[in-house]
């Protein structure tokens, strides 16, 4: 009897792990697989990078930014000779950001030039991640990931317009521009 109900604790264990397990596939898994391939540019972005100057912020923004931990972005180029693999990547990055644990926040653009999508992770007052997604069909695609604890969009959308006024280093941010030209 000991061992039957041994056997059966260890079954019902087995049963959950693997049941709490999300096998589908996920944007960190997408990142880590593709920042080393090729026509693909991964660059992880600190925020001292933004030099904002944190005594001229409200509130509301001084509470974003301590909410941000980092920001990840990875983008791919389409070439003249990678355009099946580009919309097999395209189909990759739909198929996970239409995964219904991703919020639709905003979407715009057009097709000439180009489209974006942002989405969120988490509650709407418990962001854990913002994900901005955009593409140019004859360019290629970026994804932002805005990662952190308790973000707000409504103070995380006020901390953007302090940005306008930061002295940003751009260095990163070139390397990033410069690949789609």
């Amino acid at each position: 009897m000991k061992s039957l109900i041994k056997n059966l604790t260890g079954m019902i264990l087995l049963i959950a792990t693997l049941y709490s397990c999300d096998q589908g596939p996920s944007l960190q898994r997408y990142y880590v697989d593709s920042q080393e391939q090729p026509n693909f540019l991964s660059i992880d972005v600190p925020l001292s990078m933004l030099n904002l100057d944190k005594e001229q912020l409200t509130q509301d923004q001084k509470d974003a930014y301590k909410s941000i931990q980092k920001l990840n972005m990875l983008a791919y180029k389409v070439t003249p000779d990678n355009t099946i693999q580009y919309a097999e990547e395209m189909a990759k990055v739909k198929t996970i950001l239409d995964n219904p644990k991703y919020e639709e926040l905003m979407r715009g653009g057009n097709p000439e030039d180009g489209t974006f999508t942002i989405k969120i992770l988490g509650d709407e007052d418990d962001v854990e991640e913002f994900i901005l997604f955009g593409n140019i069909d004859n360019r290629g695609f970026a994804i932002v990931r805005i990662l952190g604890n308790d973000m707000n969009p409504n103070k995380i959308m006020t901390l953007a317009s302090a940005l306008d006024k930061a002295n940003i280093n751009d260095s990163q941010l070139s390397q990033f521009t410069e690949f789609f030209k």
